[in-house]
């Protein structure tokens, strides 16, 4: 009853709110208050891709994640009103499912941080080989590719620092170990590995181990990208199948009648089986949106 008396209150006070200032103020309002919990609460890596999302165009305007929230949660009222017929577990469900939206934010953002890293690993790799076919020197291979402005930070900053460890150290053998484990692609390793040898037991066929290495570079791409198209065929099947998951307690109310169901509800081991329903529902939905989002890239 309390609750109900709550919910009926906020909404009202929303609606005076929304009237006694114009739309665009409510709106700037919320925004400004959401992204200011962001940048509050958010952990560093999560601020780093989405800085890098928003240089992408990739990142939702305030507009659209205050959508996200509305459609959210009503989506999430709803089906949970469908199982327990109650407001109460409409209103727990419904603030749930809106604390999800930064962990997809998170994902989102992390995905496009991803491909766009594994792209300047494409560009970073071809262009030193290139390179090095002018100048035969893996630092010099470095600045032509620092200085040729086709990269971008971070790896930018971090071509810059192997430079300076070269210079420091005399030898690209620590330069090497830093960019390895900072970027664990096995065209890297395989790609500094190579201009190791090179450059400490020298080679007469390195140019025809670098124009392999330049295949095999142009092969990870194509099954990168045969991923990723895979990947979102299958995205939009699996959304499509895990939301009707939640609707199944539809057939169960019509095979039984709503009248018998109701009477279901009555017992506390069907509302622990509903919760349970929900909850599984809820994680095999979630692990594959993990799986569509992350791993990009990845070989």
């Amino acid at each position: 009853m309390y609750i109900e008396i709550f919910v009926i209150v906020a909404i009202l006070l929303f609606v005076f709110i929304y009237r006694k200032n114009t739309g665009t103020n409510s709106y700037k309002f919320i925004a400004k208050t959401i992204g200011n919990t962001y940048e509050k609460y958010a952990p560093y890596s999560f601020k780093v891709v989405r800085e890098k999302a928003k240089e992408l165009g990739q990142e939702y305007t305030p507009k659209q994640y205050l959508m996200q929230v509305v459609i959210f949660g009503v989506a999430a009222a709803f089906v949970s009103y469908l199982y327990f017929y109650s407001i109460i577990w409409s209103v727990v469900y419904a603030v749930a499912a809106i604390a999800f939206i930064p962990y997809l934010a998170y994902m989102r953002c992390k995905k496009a941080y991803s491909e766009f890293i594994f792209e300047q690993i494409q560009v970073y790799t071809t262009n030193v080989i290139m390179e090095y076919n002018t100048t035969q020197s893996f630092v010099k291979s470095l600045e032509g590719v620092r200085d040729s402005g086709v990269l971008e930070d971070p790896l930018l900053s971090d071509i810059k620092e192997m430079i300076q460890m070269a210079y420091d150290n005399g030898t690209i053998d620590e330069a090497v170990r830093f960019m390895n484990e900072k970027y664990d692609y096995y065209v890297v390793k395989n790609m500094h590995q190579l201009f190791i040898q090179i450059t400490k037991e020298g080679s007469k066929d390195s140019g025809e181990a670098l124009e392999g290495m330049l295949q095999d570079i142009d092969m990870l791409v194509e099954s990168v990208y045969r991923d990723r198209i895979d990947r979102t065929n299958f995205y939009k099947q699996f959304l499509t199948f895990g939301c009707a998951l939640y609707l199944l307690v539809l057939l169960v109310q019509l095979l039984l009648g709503n009248d018998s169901y109701l009477k279901m509800l009555e017992d506390w081991y069907v509302i622990i089986l509903l919760h349970g329903v929900i909850l599984i529902n809820t994680f095999f939905l979630v692990t594959g949106i993990k799986y569509y989002h992350e791993d990009v890239g990845a070989e």
